[in-house]
């Protein structure tokens, strides 16, 4: 399995990154990781476009969910029945959203051991065909040393992490709706929502002064890219 792993995944992200590193214009690893991190997310476009549609498709049948509650206040199975009609009236798969952060879950992991690798070993593990440079220079657009952790990074990175998250996860319920007898679930949910623009941005910070910059730097950019696409996607007329 690690073998696998190795093969798939791992290896050909830092032969990509030693391959951006040796053709940008100064050598810059900065440089070269934002340009990874964009490649990355092109690779993923249309499943995260296709997580973000369904979560917009959900939330454009909050009202008619919110219905189902009020008529059947009382009856769990029945609701429960009803929105999954609903969900196939519409064509929406509810769990469909999981699958790019299942996704990217592996691709960190692998980030994080080609930064771990790469920022630090003297004899890269390259292919044949690329340039082995022997030793990546760490420091990025002149200052930040991406091999060891960077508060400020860290801070940045909780930061666009919140307003990712405030946006995902932000939904608003009519007051009469909200006090509905059938709404104390999604008056829960809307509770756990908010604690986790919180949660998400604490963890980041905690992992961040811990990590390598240049994983931080990954993820600020991915970040970035990922509050563009959600604001497109969320923004764009029916």
């Amino acid at each position: 399995m690690i073998q696998f792993f190795n093969t798939i995944l791992y290896q050909p992200l830092l032969n990509l990154l030693v391959f951006f590193y040796n053709i940008i214009p100064g050598h810059d690893l900065g440089v070269a990781i934002i340009t990874l991190t964009v490649i990355l997310k092109l690779i993923l476009l249309p499943l995260s476009r296709q997580s973000l549609k369904s979560q917009k498709a959900l939330q454009s049948l909050q009202p008619k969910m919110e219905e189902i509650k009020k008529k059947y206040p009382d009856q769990k199975e029945k609701q429960a029945k009803m929105t999954m009609e609903l969900y196939k009236e519409n064509k929406i798969n509810p769990f469909s959203s999981c699958l790019p952060l299942l996704i990217q879950l592996p691709i960190l992991i692998a980030v994080y051991q080609v930064f771990n690798t790469g920022l630090t070993s003297t004899n890269l593990p390259v292919y044949s065909f690329i340039y082995n440079p022997g030793q990546l220079n760490s420091f990025a657009f002149g200052f930040l040393n991406l091999a060891k952790p960077n508060i400020i990074l860290a801070l940045v990175t909780a930061i666009s992490q919140y307003f990712q998250t405030k946006m995902l996860t932000a939904t608003k319920l009519d007051s009469s709706v909200a006090k509905a007898p059938g709404a104390k679930d999604e008056n829960m949910m809307t509770m756990m929502n908010k604690q986790m623009q919180f949660m998400m941005p604490i963890m980041t910070v905690f992992i961040g002064i811990s990590l390598p910059s240049g994983l931080m730097l990954y993820w600020f950019v991915n970040l970035l890219l990922t509050l563009l696409e959600q604001k497109m996607i969320f923004s764009a007329k029916k």
